[in-house]
């Protein structure tokens, strides 16, 4: 897969099924707001550390944080301390996460940054006429979360990623770049390489582009649109090279040798979405979770790239 051309891939593209794109795109946003939904969520303003606690402004300190109450319990397998340290994460960087979703770690990075002197910028689904509903759902929520508290997140900085969006910041002023399992979605709607380009563009010399994404084994068949949420390596670390980035190392932090990638509704048949239906239908009360559970969450690829000097 590693050595295809994007020719090769594109003739790959025309000869798949027809697949509706912005079907699974929305799909997607109207799973993720059914969650943020389905919590109850309540925001939390940031406490008075506890006296034998972690340095305020640590990174220990941000993923222990208070206001995390609800979303520690994914840590388990998602392993935010050792990843972000892994990607190389400081203080006083300018961070461009992309699609950040309802900001799971929008709030370690967001109040971290804002400790340590650095800048967050949250690179949401694009706006505008022709917007997607549940998109613009959930930008908007998502903005009034992460704006209405400067005390604890700081002047998060907006920004937008889409088929037809502009630059995503200035160019060359952003340290790091973070694509947190989202190159399935723009694989979908044929966009994976317009991201990697555009977050070149914004990058200085120098800069991390850290990559976590649900993997596919080596030996299963690439979908061109990734309708099953998972992506080989080899063709990440492809699109990449293409865009200029050069590979830095791999990390099994967040690696489950259990998700055999092979479930009726894809990635989201495991946790944290649980579905027993597809996307849009209503859930199969009959429909048996037990061998899903029993796995945890998927297995992912974590991979770090730099923008050559």
């Amino acid at each position: 897969m590693a050595d295809r051309t994007r020719g090769e891939r594109a003739g790959s593209e025309r000869k798949a099924p027809a697949v509706d794109r912005r079907a699974l795109l929305s799909g997607a946003a109207a799973v993720v707001m059914a969650g943020l939904a389905g919590c109850g969520r309540r925001e939390e303003k940031a406490e008075p550390e506890a006296p034998n606690g972690p340095p305020r402004g640590s990174l220990e300190w941000a993923v222990t944080g208070a206001w995390r109450a609800q979303d520690r319990a994914r840590d388990e397998w998602r392993h935010p301390m050792e990843t972000l340290r892994f990607f190389g994460l400081q203080p006083r960087m300018t961070v461009a996460d992309f699609w950040p979703g309802s900001g799971w770690y929008s709030e370690i990075l967001a109040p971290y940054l804002k400790e340590g002197g650095g800048r967050y910028v949250a690179v949401g689904f694009q706006s505008g006429a022709g917007a997607d509903p549940a998109q613009a759902a959930l930008n908007a929520a998502y903005q009034t979360r992460f704006g209405s508290d400067r005390r604890l997140y700081g002047e998060v900085v907006f920004s937008e990623f889409g088929a037809t969006s502009g630059p995503i910041a200035d160019p060359g002023s952003v340290d790091m770049v973070l694509f947190m399992r989202t190159l399935h979605a723009w694989m979908a709607a044929g966009i994976a390489e317009k991201a990697f380009a555009d977050a070149f563009a914004a990058m200085r010399p120098g800069a991390i582009l850290g990559v976590e994404q649900h993997r596919l084994g080596p030996e299963q068949d690439q979908d061109p649109v990734a309708a099953s949420g998972y992506v080989q390596e080899a063709f990440v670390r492809q699109l990449a090279a293409e865009a200029g980035f050069v590979f830095v190392s791999a990390s099994e932090i967040n690696a489950n040798p259990e998700d055999d990638k092979d479930h009726p509704f894809g990635v989201d048949t495991l946790a944290p979405m649980r579905l027993t239906a597809p996307v849009g239908e209503p859930p199969d009360p009959d429909f048996d979770r037990a061998p899903f559970d029993a796995i945890g969450e998927s297995d992912r690829m974590t991979l770090k790239f730099r923008k050559p000097e």
